[in-house]
Formats: C-alpha cells, structure tokens, sequence
C-alpha cells in the first residue's frame, strides 16, 4: 500500500510530523488553541506509547490513518468538512456504529449511508457513495471515505476506538 516504504519507518516519521505539527505553536495561538493542541499532543503520545487501535484524522492533508500502538495499519484518502460546515479538531471516542443509516441535515438527505462510525456529536466516520472527490472538503463536517476503506475501517474500530482529528 505504500510503495515500499516500510509501515513501521513510515509510522515513526508520521508520528514525528504529527507531533511536530500538533505542538509547533506560535505568539498568534489563542490559549484554547493551545490547550486543544496541547491535549492531542499528550493523547497522540499515549496512544503511539501502547498497543490500542485508535484513529487519526489529518485535516489539512485529508488523510484519515488507522493505527495500532506506534504502528499505522491502514491509511485512506477522505473527504472532510468544507469551510462553512468544518471537521471539529480535538479528541474523540467512537460511541456507536451503524452498518446503514440516514443522515439528514438543513440541506441534504442521504439515505443507506453505508459503514457509519459517529464519534462527536453529529460527526462521523462514514463511506460515501454519491461523490468520488476524496481528498476535497465537500462535508458537511463528517469524515467520507471511500465505501471499500470505510467497510475496513468499520470491521476493524469498535466502538471506544479513540479519534484524533487535527489539522
């Protein structure tokens, strides 16, 4: 899956540009920022310090990767929230799975959204049948993924799986 870079190399460098990004702070952060940075930060630790299966969300690279411990397992391609409707950041707990449901909101009404994984409020981990624009914001603040991936992702998370989102 990643062309001959080793999974376990590829995690120690992730985790390396993860936390880099994450605690990399400047004069202009407001102190919530700072905060909500600073308790990724010390979750991204504990979890890459033990062998639990936890998930992490790069916003900025739209990149959703499944890991165990120190080692990343499984990484997709996603689409996040667009501006109007963002992905929160922070720290997260998956807190019910749905192998199909409907999700409805202002301005949309999907049914038999395959793979679903609610893990903040309305927000969810979920496959996405109706656009092909992985890699694109174009959410309304939920995590899609491929079908195929987000069937992996559904079989291997349970719910209680930690989920990081940052940008």
């Amino acid at each position: 899956m990643f062309s001959g870079i080793k999974l376990h190399d590829l995690g120690l460098f992730l985790t390396g540009a993860i936390l880099t990004g994450v605690i990399g702070l400047t004069e202009g952060n407001l102190a919530f920022a700072d905060e909500e940075r600073n308790l990724i930060a010390r979750n991204l630790m504990e979890l890459q310090q033990s062998s639990e299966r936890w998930i992490l969300i790069d916003l900025s690279r739209q990149r959703l990767i499944a890991w165990e411990g120190n080692q990343p397992v499984y990484a997709v391609i996603v689409s996040t929230g667009k501006s109007e409707t963002p992905t929160r950041t922070g720290v997260f707990k998956v807190y019910t799975k749905y192998e199909t449901t409907r999700m409805t909101g202002p301005d949309y009404d999907v049914p038999d959204v395959p793979y679903t994984m609610y893990y903040d409020g309305g927000m969810a981990i979920h496959g996405a049948y109706w656009h092909n624009l992985f890699g694109t914001p174009v959410s309304h603040g939920c995590t899609n993924v491929a079908v195929n991936h987000a069937k992996w992702l559904f079989e291997w998370a349970s719910v209680g799986t930690p989920v990081i989102v940052h940008d």
